[in-house]
């Protein structure tokens, strides 16, 4: 990737984003816990909604996927540092602007990704 300077402003405020939705998701999953703390209701057989127990395993996934993403965006810090950023990890091509736009720690081309995911 030839603008290193606008690609590291964008997976930057990626990377934001993604620390302020984690602690978004730690605050939901605190607030979880702590209004299940000191009740005695069995919501785990309530047939009228969600269980506390529902809602702290979604929670716990979507940190999950947030840590992911973030060690991904990381990843891509250290890849234009290195001057590897924008290059496929298959072919070697070069990783399209739009794509890069898109999915800032992108990895793969358009062409390799829907190979590899199939």
């Amino acid at each position: 990737m030839s603008d290193s300077g606008s690609a590291v402003a964008r997976v930057r405020a990626e990377i934001s984003e993604v620390e302020r939705r984690m602690r978004s998701l730690n605050a939901r999953f605190d607030a979880i816990v702590a209004g299940s703390e000191f009740t005695t209701d069995d919501d785990e057989h309530d047939p009228e909604g969600s269980t506390i127990a529902f809602e702290r395993a979604q929670a716990v996934g979507l940190l999950a996927d947030a840590r992911r993403e973030l060690d991904d965006l990381t990843a891509a810090l250290t890849r234009i540092d290195n001057g590897a950023y924008g290059i496929c990890t298959i072919c070697g091509a070069q990783i399209a602007a739009e794509r890069l736009d898109a999915l800032p720690a992108a990895t793969r081309c358009i062409e390799c990704s829907v190979r590899v995911d199939r």
